[in-house]
């Protein structure tokens, strides 16, 4: 480091806090180690007596703690994100919209296994409001050397290793299954549940069909739905493997593809997922446990985002959940900030 006049200091890297002490009003930091000055910074030294500082001396491939934020900053961003100003060398991710998050989680290690820099993220496919934060970005010391930040350059490979999906506007229809519930014995009390659920997003419910157990109208509700515009059908009732249960067989007899039927989530081991292909559109069709009825938060929750973002759910996307996927009942609900669907 050297000694520099304020005035000929402008871009330089101070080498110490700078703080101003003004008697019965403050005493604070102005200006923290690692600031890049700028011309409008020298009135606020002179104020505070700093005619003369010390800065780092600039060497060749060598970038101060800001730059090396910024390199982070861009294998991070995308579509649909923005950054805070760079501060203390750090620079945070703001989400601009609601979505799903998506997250490159191999990349992600890869870089902060090099050591000397982070990128601590929030998990990957959970749901965000425009303003949450996404990420924060920063080298641990205060310089660091230029050819490391070119590896992470090359991990990044113009691809950004976070995304965000917009959720889409859909229209649900919900059927209903179960004599007890068809012929008026008991009240339903899963189709309020369900349209709550719903009213988290962007959605039109289409409506709700009440069907008896039999295979035959169960798949002509669900095709009903379909051949109306339906974006989503979700049926609840039926969902065991009890033989008068007959949602799962009746799902898969309108001829949809059953991408799995069980997930290694409890609640929620019982839930069917499937697709239906109507003139093209993949539609899909969701048979629900009956633990989404009473339960707070079940595999519905997990799920839900990602059809919302028109993401296809495969098998092997259910099949990761079981690393989380027991929520522990917790009196007081923090989902979705908790380990619940949250593996690696």
């Amino acid at each position: 480091m050297r000694q520099i006049n304020i005035n000929d200091a402008v871009g330089q890297v101070l080498c110490h806090d700078i703080t101003q002490i003004i008697k019965g009003e403050t005493k604070d930091v102005v200006f923290k180690k690692g600031h890049v000055i700028k011309k409008e910074d020298i009135p606020v030294f002179l104020s505070v007596g700093k005619e003369h500082i010390y800065v780092w001396e600039k060497q060749e491939g060598i970038l101060h703690e800001n730059e090396a934020a910024e390199i982070l900053y861009e294998v991070c961003k995308n579509n649909y994100m923005k950054p805070t100003p760079v501060k203390e060398g750090k620079i945070e991710l703001v989400a601009d919209i609601d979505g799903l998050f998506k997250l490159d989680t191999k990349r992600l290690y890869e870089i902060n296994s090099l050591g000397e820099m982070m990128i601590a993220t929030r998990h990957g496919n959970t749901p965000v409001k425009k303003g949450d934060k996404l990420a924060g970005t920063r080298i641990i010391p205060l310089v660091i050397e230029e050819y490391k930040m070119e590896r992470v350059q090359e991990i990044g490979a113009g691809q950004p290793i976070m995304e965000i999906l917009p959720f889409k506007h859909k229209r649900v229809g919900i059927v209903t299954t179960g004599s007890e519930v068809f012929h008026g014995r008991i009240k339903d009390t899963f189709g309020p549940v369900i349209i709550d659920k719903f009213s988290e997003f962007d959605t039109e419910i289409l409506g709700q069909t009440i069907v008896d157990d039999e295979k035959e109208d169960i798949a002509q509700a669900v095709l009903s739905y379909i051949e109306k515009g339906a974006d989503i059908v979700v049926c609840t009732g039926g969902m065991s493997v009890d033989p008068d249960d007959c949602t799962p067989g009746a799902i898969k007899s309108t001829g949809a593809e059953i991408i799995t039927y069980g997930a290694p989530v409890l609640p929620g081991a019982m839930l069917l997922v499937a697709y239906y292909d109507y003139n093209g559109k993949k539609v899909p069709v969701l048979g629900l446990p009956g633990c989404v009825m009473y339960a707070k938060r079940t595999i519905f929750d997990l799920i839900l985002p990602r059809i919302m973002a028109d993401e296809k759910i495969n098998k092997s996307d259910i099949d990761k959940l079981g690393q989380g996927g027991l929520c522990l009942n917790c009196d007081v609900c923090t989902y979705p900030n908790c380990g619940f669907g949250k593996g690696n």
